[in-house]
């Protein structure tokens, strides 16, 4: 950031310093804030061990930072579902090798002042794993993804991070068209499943990088 962006910075810092403290209180065992991608992508390297396997859902924040090709360079058993050499036949099985990693990867649709976080899923894998899952959980969020309270992050997930993700992937639901969500029926819909996570669930062991910058839907 040049320091034009100087006043945003220190406001982003400022509050996503403040977040961290609330999602620590409210079970996570680290949650830490960084100015930019390039430090999120340090921490995350920091936090997963050599070697281990990764479970990585449609995520773009992850792959924008470069932790997948950093995970390759510490050895890591990387699943996810958008590996293009992927055939439809082995999409299931994918599927449930990302959720039985030792690590699961991923950021948010929305998070809270209060450390909610609210995630809107097709196929539910993603919120799924979000929920419960055998390994660690890391979250990494740009703090634009950061709302007042969570009828403003259920605004969002809808409004922002569903449209933009649609059009990604090349869907023709009505949200493409339109920019905002309009609660369809089309058979495309990818609001499906929601979950708002108000605290870690019980037995699980989860961490936050939130990042001082705009990252992802």
């Amino acid at each position: 950031m040049g320091s034009f962006d100087a006043p945003m910075q220190a406001a982003n810092g400022a509050l996503g310093r403040k977040i961290t403290e609330t999602l620590v209180a409210n079970g996570y065992k680290t949650a830490q804030y960084v100015d930019t991608a390039g430090e999120a992508l340090f921490a995350a390297a920091s936090l997963i061990p050599d070697g281990v396997s990764v479970g990585v859902p449609g995520t773009v924040t992850i792959r924008d930072i470069g932790l997948m090709e950093k995970l390759s360079e510490k050895k890591c058993r990387i699943f996810h579902h958008w590996d293009p050499k992927l055939t439809p036949k082995g999409r299931p099985k994918r599927l449930h090798d990302e959720n039985a990693a030792d690590w699961f990867v991923t950021s948010s649709n929305a998070l809270t002042v209060d450390g909610k976080m609210v995630n809107i899923d097709g196929t539910g894998n993603r919120v799924a794993a979000m929920a419960w899952g055998v390994g660690k959980v890391l979250f990494i969020i740009g703090m634009n993804k950061v709302e007042r309270d969570l009828d403003r992050a259920l605004a969002r997930a809808r409004n922002t991070a569903t449209p933009a993700n649609t059009i990604r992937v090349g869907m023709t639901t009505p949200c493409v068209k339109l920019g905002y969500c309009v609660d369809c029926n089309a058979p495309e819909r990818s609001c499906r499943a929601i979950l708002i996570l108000e605290r870690v669930p019980f037995g699980r062991e989860a961490h936050v990088i939130l990042v001082g910058e705009n990252l992802g839907y």
